[in-house]
């Protein structure tokens, strides 16, 4: 049995990536129904520090024993910090929340919130 937890101060987007906005910072990852379907998590492949992302473009992949997936960003930003330990410890983005995230980011413009949920 598989529980999906949705938490009411993320917005989701429709390519199962989910956001929280703090002040200026986005934080994002990947939700409990795509790594549902992903299986055990193997390779996360994360962009480097100081690299632009464009929302709804793909920045990064999940690789699984099931399939890889593309990471897209559900905001425009630059990425000012990404989690380390998801480099050296993959299976992480399917354990708890807290390390289901991928990367904090300064927005250079105002999420489109018409496209999240």
């Amino acid at each position: 049995m598989c529980i999906i937890v949705v938490l009411k101060d993320l917005k989701y987007a429709d390519s199962h990536e989910w956001v929280k906005i703090d002040g200026n910072k986005a934080t994002f990852g990947i939700t409990d129904h795509a790594q549902d379907h992903l299986g055990d998590v193997v390779y996360v492949e994360l962009p480097d520090v100081g690299h632009s992302v464009s929302q709804g473009k793909s920045f990064g992949a999940v690789e699984s024993v099931k399939a890889t997936s593309d990471i897209n960003s559900p905001v425009s930003g630059k990425v000012v910090e990404v989690n380390e330990e998801l480099t050296e410890s993959p299976g992480l983005v399917s354990t708890h929340l807290r390390l289901r995230i991928i990367l904090p980011l300064t927005p250079c413009v105002e999420p489109k919130r018409t496209s999240l949920a």
